[in-house]
């Protein structure tokens, strides 16, 4: 039952980025081009964002478990420290460069042929997925010294 949920609320989602235009990177460079033809329609999109998951961790922090059952894990990290500004800073420059974030680029990685960015998505899908494997490989390292 679990998988099947996650698959629909996958699809939600993703269908949610579509719609939004956020699939698109000429749309998300439009919101982020300030000194140039600003497109503030994506700041609703988030704004909207933000409004839900302040509400989804509310309720989520009142429970122990989530509604089909699973224990509930939330973060417990709560330090601003030097890996985290590193890595939003590499994040928001990734953004504003390629016009993507990951969830964005997934879902415009199957959308090949519809305009949206598609051999931009897999450039951008194969780079996210190398950047992991170099991060874990940094990780195990650390943790054999």
């Amino acid at each position: 039952m679990t998988a099947i949920v996650s698959l629909l609320v996958g699809l939600i989602f993703g269908f949610g980025l579509i719609v939004s235009g956020m699939a698109n990177p000429a749309k998300v460079l439009g919101f982020l081009d300030l000194a140039g033809h600003w497109d503030p329609s994506l700041a609703f999109v988030m704004g909207g964002a933000i409004a839900v998951g302040l509400i989804a961790f509310t309720v989520a922090r009142q429970r122990k478990v989530s509604f089909l059952g699973a224990d509930m894990r939330m973060p417990k990290a709560s330090e601003i420290d030097r890996r985290l500004v590193i890595g939003s800073l590499m994040f928001g420059v990734g953004w504003g460069i390629a016009g993507f974030c990951p969830g964005p680029a997934l879902v415009a990685l199957g959308l090949f042929g519809v305009g949206a960015g598609s051999a931009k998505a897999v450039v951008f899908v194969a780079s996210m997925l190398g950047g992991m494997v170099v991060f874990e490989l940094l990780e195990l390292s650390k943790k054999s010294h």
